[in-house]
């Protein structure tokens, strides 16, 4: 098996990343493309950083166990399984999965913080920066955190303005100069989920 192709795709919190991942994802088959996300490799709630008022903040690049990413992501380019058990954001009413990722030409890398890891980032062949305007990150913020994880407005406009903005500001922006292709997501991405599938689709080899 030749070295896969890993593309990384990063951007703000609510900036439409996992969505454009789960789009790309749904035009290709598990023998051809796999992906890995930062989202499973949170370190344990007791683990978090609390804040001045008593609050967890989730959003540092010292939240995730980024070793253990790096190391999983090296396993995967190398024509390795990896086995992960799923992050389920201190929801008590999930229960976790198993997730079970196999080899393939293309691996898709996603998270907030893969471009600042640089064992991470090293391994990055084309880094995408997927880009939004403030207000509408914190409305799909708002939006996924009361309806994915249960979370009171209240404490989401609490950790946007105390930590999320900070870490955007100090540890995603930065590297978006430095993007090999950046997609604004105001409205939506449908050119640039065209750009992104010829892209990947040139990197899988041609069965005989």
């Amino acid at each position: 098996m030749e070295k896969p192709y890993v593309i990384g795709i990063t951007g703000g919190s609510g900036s439409g990343k996992t969505l454009f991942l789960n789009q790309l994802r749904k035009e290709f088959d598990a023998k051809s493309v796999t992906c890995i996300s930062q989202d499973d490799y949170y370190m344990p709630r007791e683990f978090q950083l609390v804040d001045k008022n008593g609050q967890h903040n989730f959003d540092r690049p010292e939240s995730i166990d980024y070793e253990h990413f790096a190391s999983d992501l090296k396993s995967l380019s190398e024509g390795k399984e990896i086995e992960k058990e799923e992050y389920t954001f201190n929801n008590p009413n999930v229960v976790p999965k198993k997730i079970i990722r196999r080899p393939a030409p293309v691996i898709l890398v996603e998270g907030i913080f893969i471009f600042h890891y640089k064992k991470i980032s090293e391994l990055i062949d084309l880094k995408v920066f997927i880009d939004a305007k403030d207000y509408i990150k914190l409305q799909r913020r708002l939006k996924r955190d009361r309806e994915e994880r249960g979370y009171d407005a209240d404490d989401v406009l609490y950790k946007y303005e105390n930590h999320i903005m900070p870490s955007f500001q100090k540890y995603i922006a930065p590297y978006k100069e430095n993007a090999d292709l950046i997609i604004p997501n105001n409205t939506g991405f449908e050119k640039a989920l065209d750009v992104m599938r010829a892209v990947i689709q040139s990197k899988i080899p041609v069965k005989s």
